[in-house]
């Protein structure tokens, strides 16, 4: 299970600005990397190198308008402060269509110059042609886009040896492999020849890896998508791939397509006597409804598999370092995995894999399942990072009283939940290099993670769980985070927010945690697990509610026993409560009506705080920020009190397999406002944009 934490949350220093002169057509960005050269019509041919500054857009346009022509250069930062963007500034994106080399010997490309023009040339213009046939999906799809922030996840990588570049090599091939089987499993691969020719729609469908519009003020809209010509009127009757609103609808390829035009699909294939069989996760349906079948991952993908494959035994075969027989022993396990979809070994591999043994953490697999409608399918993905040792000082703190955990949580979930012997893998702390496949979000990522999800070392404890370090961490985004919560809560409560990262950690760290304890995994009552009981997107609700109240709760336990400071103790739980705003903010429901797991149990924890009194909202109080009327109050001393009875609550419907309960909450915070303002937190979050996050590598 992941934990996505401070979406929503970004920051940005981009300034509205006038709508120039329009212009009469709109020109596909140069073909970086071709070779191309200046043509007569060009507005503005490339000046000579060394005469010229790039001072003629801002940092943040730049970068926005790059988006908007789906082009992959970034401007890392004004190390020198002189408003101008200078050759070690730049950064070539991957994930896009081409890879150019913007520098070369301390200098721009010709490559560059001519996108460093066609961006500023964009950012002159109209945003779209008002002739355009389809002048309103075009702008529509623009302010898709404008709603996230491009943030770069850097990785330099220049001084490894040639053999680690080799590896990383066939590591980055397996992320382009992966993204391609991923992308045919939600079936956006369909679209790809629907695409308008336009940039910013191409864009679009690169980041969103849909035809849909994905960001708050836009996706409900049918209009924006970025397809060319929409479905027909009534097309939604027959075309799965047609919404009733004439919007796109993503077809996954995990279920027959003529299924999925029933929207209770979910529920006929968890009713029925073979759903367990259907429903495993390493498995695709097939067939029709009288008759279906299920067929395993690497048979129904074997060609897309078994190219995965080869590729991690590639990049086992390049590993030279002694130190790292445990990271060989994985990749070879996985490549087995792929090939049977028996991911049991695999896992074990995984799970002998520590800090203490390798300097990379890889994860190639099929895991989550959030991401695809019935919550039942393991997504297929990537995660690439190098190992932060920082973990080691936490680890060593809680390690000892990783079963007082347990016990805790025991006893507030209640019968007929029993505490057991837990040995799990505390956090360890990793800095992304590359995010694929299910793993890399539009306007999200994850920052902690759990697995496996199945099996064994899941069920006895011995599974990974990791809090990514480098990702938030970015000035823009820290100070964006702190507007956002002086939009909200009071200026008392303002003063217990703390800018640094350690509150946030801290609550992934146990967040992950109790992913591993109380009912948790493979825990059933009655023979039956959450999934069966609950259905699978209640029940990925429900589990990773009993995981952020986990990291409410034990935040006292720890500071009882020393480990925390009171200072530490109290910034964690006003990140937390500023983390849940965020979420909250992206909506309840995704536009196709599929809940938002975290946005749910975001809004379910802040209406349980309010309703007992450690958090109040006053319509007429004054925001921190001296502006806003109406803002929240955390009322410290109440928060352990209705922390503890929120763990009893929640940790008490997962050990009973309480499904009404369950739906309560929901019905209660989720579809109502009476206690959580919805729409008000919604409007001061949605002020900016999210962060979209954009990954580099220095070879």
């Amino acid at each position: 299970m992941n934990k996505l934490l401070w979406l929503a949350l970004a920051a940005s220093a981009c300034s509205s600005k006038s709508e120039p002169t329009p212009r009469k057509d709109d020109p596909q960005p140069p073909a970086a990397g071709s070779g191309s050269t200046a043509k007569p019509e060009d507005p503005k041919p490339p000046q000579q190198q060394g005469a010229r500054k790039h001072d003629q857009i801002a940092r943040p346009e730049l970068n926005r308008w790059a988006v908007r022509r789906n082009l992959p250069v970034y401007w890392i930062a004004d190390k020198n402060n002189n408003a101008a963007l200078d050759p070690d500034e730049v950064a070539t994106l991957l994930f896009y269509p081409t890879a150019p080399k913007w520098v070369e010997g301390g200098a721009f490309t010709r490559d560059f110059e001519l996108v460093y023009d066609d961006i500023v040339n964009a950012s002159k213009a109209a945003l779209v042609d008002p002739s355009s046939p389809d002048a309103e999906r075009r702008k529509l799809v623009g302010e898709d886009l404008d709603q996230g922030r491009a943030t770069l996840v850097l990785s330099d990588l220049a001084k490894l040896s040639p053999t680690d570049k080799e590896f990383v090599g066939h590591m980055l091939k397996v992320a382009a492999l992966t993204d391609a089987l991923f992308d045919k499993m939600t079936g956006a691969t369909a679209f790809a020849p629907q695409v308008a020719k336009d940039p910013a729609s191409a864009s679009l469908f690169r980041r969103n890896r849909s035809p849909r519009c994905v960001a708050p003020a836009t996706e409900k809209n049918p209009a924006c998508s970025a397809l060319e010509k929409p479905c027909e009127a009534g097309a939604a009757k027959t075309n799965p791939r047609c919404a009733p609103d004439g919007s796109p609808r993503l077809v996954f390829d995990l279920y027959p397509d003529a299924m999925q035009l029933d929207p209770k699909f979910c529920q006929m294939l968890e009713k029925r006597p073979d759903s367990k069989a259907l429903l495993d996760p390493f498995t695709v349906v097939r067939g029709q409804t009288g008759k279906l079948t299920a067929v395993p991952y690497h048979v129904e993908y074997k060609e897309q598999s078994e190219a995965i494959a080869k590729e991690l035994e590639a990049a086992a075969a390049s590993i030279t370092d002694p130190e790292e027989k445990p990271l060989v022993a994985y990749l070879t396990a996985a490549a087995a995995g792929w090939r049977t979809s028996k991911w049991e070994p695999a896992d074990e591999a995984w799970s002998r894999m520590t800090v203490d043994n390798s300097k990379w953490y890889v994860r190639s697999a099929p895991d989550e399942v959030y991401w695809e409608p019935c919550s039942q399918k393991a997504g297929v993905h990537l995660t690439l990072a190098r190992i932060d040792q920082g973990s080691k000082a936490w680890q060593e703190k809680l390690v000892p009283v990783q079963q007082d955990m347990e016990a805790a949580i025991a006893e507030k979930s209640g019968a007929p939940y029993k505490a057991r012997k837990v040995t799990f893998h505390l956090p360890d702390f990793i800095e992304i290099v590359v995010n694929a496949g299910q793993d890399r979000e539009a306007l999200s990522i994850t920052i902690g993670q759990s697995l496996p999800n199945w099996g064994p070392v899941a069920n006895e404890g011995r599974g990974r769980t990791v809090a990514m370090t480098n990702l938030y961490t970015d000035p823009d985004s820290r100070a964006q985070r702190r507007t956002q919560a002086e939009s909200l809560l009071d200026a008392a409560s303002m003063k217990n927010y703390g800018d640094n990262p350690q509150p946030g950690l801290l609550s992934t760290i146990l967040h992950e945690a109790t992913h591993n304890l109380g009912p948790a995994h493979e825990y059933a009552v009655g023979g039956k697990r959450a999934p069966e009981i609950f259905g699978g997107p209640l029940a990925s609700i429900m589990e990773e509610l009993k995981a952020q109240t986990g990291a409410l709760f034990l935040v006292e336990l720890l500071r009882q026993k020393g480990i925390l400071t009171d200072e530490l103790a109290l910034q964690s739980y006003v990140d937390s409560i500023v983390w849940a705003m965020g979420h909250t903010s992206r909506g309840m429901y995704e536009s196709d009506g599929k809940p938002r797991t975290y946005s749910q149990l975001a809004a379910i924890q802040l209406g349980f705080l309010r309703d007992r009194g450690a958090l109040v909202w006053d319509d007429k109080a004054t925001a921190a920020n001296g502006k806003d009327k109406g803002a929240y109050t955390i009322v410290t001393a109440k928060l352990v009190p209705v922390i503890d009875e929120m763990m009893k609550h929640v940790g008490g419907i997962k050990a009973r397999g309480d499904k009404a309960a369950a739906e309560e909450l929901v019905k209660k915070y989720v579809d109502s406002s009476a206690s959580v303002p919805h729409e008000i937190i919604r409007e001061r979050f949605l002020r900016f944009p999210k962060q979209s996050f954009v990954y580099s590598i220095v070879l």
